[in-house]
This record gives C-alpha cells, sequence and structure tokens, in this order.
C-alpha cells in the first residue's frame, strides 16, 4: 500500500510530536523533580557524570532520560556537557512562585493522570476519573480538601499559571473605579493579591471553600487590612451586601450554563445599580476550531474536575451576562495564553 508523504505540512509536524508527547512531557516532569534544571542553573554546564552524581541516577536510565529531555530543546549537549536551554532557564530553574516547575508538577500529579481515562468519562458524560480521589463530592476541588498535601500542590500550580498571566487583568482600567471586590472562587488569594498591589483604593474579599481559605490566610496574612477570607459555598450560601464589583476568575469555566447563569444571578442581585462583574478565564475561538491551553482545560474539566464545562467562547458569557439583567456587556479579548475578560454593569 502506498503512503501520502506530508512533510511538507505543518499538521504532519504537529502529530509527530503529539504521538510522542506524553513521554516527553513525563521526561521533563522527571528532570524537574530530579533538580536537573536548577543544578545546571547552578554549575553553568556539566557532564553526564555530574549530573549522575547529583541525582544518584543510574548511569544508562540517566543517558536515556538526558536524551528525551535534549529531543524536545530543553537541555543542550556541547562538547560532552549540558546546558540548559533559554527556555528551560526561564522557566524550569527556579522555585519562584511563577516557575514552571509548580506547573510541571501539578499537571503530573493530578492533570495528566486522569486523561487516561478520556474516552471513557466522554463516553458516560461524567468525570470518571474522579474515581482516584477519594470521596463522595462531585469535584475534584471539593475532594482534594481530603488531601492537603496534594490540595497545596495543586494550588501551587495553578498560582503559578495565574501569575503568568494575572497582570494583564491586574493592569486593566476597569478597575480603577472599584472600591470593594468579591472575588468569587478566589483560590488561595494570588489573583486578589495582585489586584490590591496595583489598585490603592481596592479592597477585596476572597469567597471560596473552608481547605481553600486555609490556604490563602497564609497568603494574605500581611494584607488584612485590604483582603478578607469569606469561606463558603459558591452554589448554596448567599453572596454577601457590600461589594460594588463580582470577579469570577477561572470559575465559571468548570461549570455548565444553568450554573454560571445561576451564579451570575446572584452576582447581579447584590450588586449596586451601576455595580460591575468581571469575568476572566481561557476562551476558545468563537468557532471552536482553535486554542491549545483551552482543548486542554475542556477535557480536563470533563475527564477528571467537574463532569462539565469548558474554555466558553467569549460570546456564550456575553449571551449569559445580557440574559441575566447586565448592560455594557463587552469582552477584551486575546489576553496571554488564550485569556478574555468579558465585562458588564448593572
Amino acid at each position: 500500500m502506498m503512503h501520502t508523504t506530508h512533510e511538507d505540512d505543518p499538521v504532519y509536524s504537529r502529530f509527530q510530536f503529539l504521538m510522542n508527547a506524553p513521554a516527553l512531557f513525563n521526561a521533563v516532569a522527571t528532570a524537574v523533580e530530579l533538580r536537573i534544571f536548577h543544578f545546571l542553573a547552578e554549575r553553568g554546564t556539566a557532564t553526564s557524570d555530574d549530573i549522575r552524581e547529583f541525582t544518584d541516577l543510574p548511569s544508562h536510565q540517566l543517558r536515556v532520560l538526558l536524551q528525551a529531555v535534549c529531543a524536545t530543546g530543553l537541555l543542550t549537549r556541547r562538547d560532552g556537557r549540558y546546558v540548559n536551554s533559554p527556555v528551560a532557564q526561564d522557566l524550569l530553574a527556579s522555585d519562584d512562585e511563577d516557575s514552571w516547575t509548580h506547573i510541571v508538577t501539578g499537571w503530573k500529579e493530578v492533570y495528566y493522570p486522569a486523561f487516561a481515562q478520556t474516552t471513557k468519562a466522554l463516553r458516560a458524560g461524567t468525570n470518571t476519573a474522579l474515581e482516584a480521589h477519594p470521596g463522595d463530592e462531585p469535584t475534584l476541588y471539593q475532594r482534594l480538601s481530603r488531601n492537603p498535601e496534594l490540595e497545596a500542590a495543586f494550588h501551587r500550580a495553578m498560582s503559578a499559571f495565574t501569575l503568568r498571566s494575572v497582570d494583564a487583568l491586574a493592569e486593566r482600567p476597569e478597575f480603577a473605579r472599584v472600591r470593594h471586590l468579591l472575588d468569587v472562587g478566589g483560590g488561595d488569594g494570588t489573583t486578589s493579591i495582585r489586584l490590591v498591589a496595583r489598585h490603592p483604593q481596592l479592597k477585596s474579599t476572597i469567597f471560596d471553600i473552608p481547605s481553600v481559605s486555609r490556604l490563602a490566610d497564609g497568603k494574605t496574612a500581611s494584607l488584612t487590612d485590604r483582603v478578607a477570607l469569606l469561606p463558603g459555598n459558591m452554589f448554596t450560601d448567599e453572596f454577601p451586601l457590600g461589594p460594588d464589583a463580582v470577579l469570577f476568575s477561572h470559575v465559571l469555566e468548570i461549570f455548565a450554563s444553568d450554573q454560571i447563569l445561576a451564579m451570575l444571578k446572584k452576582a447581579y442581585d447584590v450588586l449596586p445599580v451601576g455595580g460591575h462583574v468581571f469575568l476572566y478565564g481561557y476562551n476558545v475561538s468563537d468557532d471552536e476550531t482553535s486554542g491549545i491551553f483551552s482543548a486542554r482545560l475542556g477535557l480536563y474539566f470533563n475527564v477528571l474536575a467537574s463532569g462539565q464545562g469548558m474554555a466558553y467562547p467569549a460570546k456564550d458569557y456575553e449571551r449569559w451576562l445580557r440574559q441575566v439583567g447586565f448592560h455594557d456587556v463587552t469582552t477584551i479579548r486575546d489576553l496571554p495564553f488564550e485569556h478574555g475578560l468579558s465585562m458588564g454593569t448593572k
């Protein structure tokens, strides 16, 4: 049988990479876990013997690992010595809060094991991979409260990725007119902390489940006059009166349209006339054909996190905002990492 040659087709090149990507991702994750990128950042260059002594891996297995990481381009080898690429040096060689080391670890430990169940979950119409996490709650976020160590790793990953994109949100001039923000599902406080730092007039109340509020407590301890914590359930508990703006950052995308409408209605009901709502998160393209970060996220939601939701296109959020009663609805598009900011006024 004759096979068509696709050598000049960029989709074919992407196909070849995708078929090998799971193994290569795990090779990089192992290099992160073994702190090889950190070691090379400190040393500048190192031989395989230097790295073997540092990692204590058997020589042959280290040889295989280093070849795999070099194949990604994150390491290079010159005259028998290994060097971080500029990308690895920037993204993977530190323990800073926004380091990709936290993201890679979180994805390895929480996200990616679930994707083996993609076919099963999509056929079942529910998040079957959640079975790997003890408990009877319907979402990953609730069940992680039973595993504080994994919950902390998960939120470190989320915080690191948020820090990679949140400045595009914090710099928006619309927040200069807000005095009191309700940050629904505000997690460990990363977004609120950045917002109040940028806007001196702003105070924020973070509304999230109790176990996550405990994580936020440590981060916001020095900001008690600017950032308050309100443990609760966004579905069953009332939103507090008082804020003149409500932020849903990386929250609504987790859920189905009826739940999204219910939360937007709760926000509308507690806001004063002239109050604002901000919806920040991933947006797929309007024709739903592009967005690799958004694609991964939608699969993660449906296979593991909640069994529903996706990185909805901006036009969906705009329609829901108008349906609830908000006016002056608009979206700031093309923010970093496929993000958008949809806004409305009561």
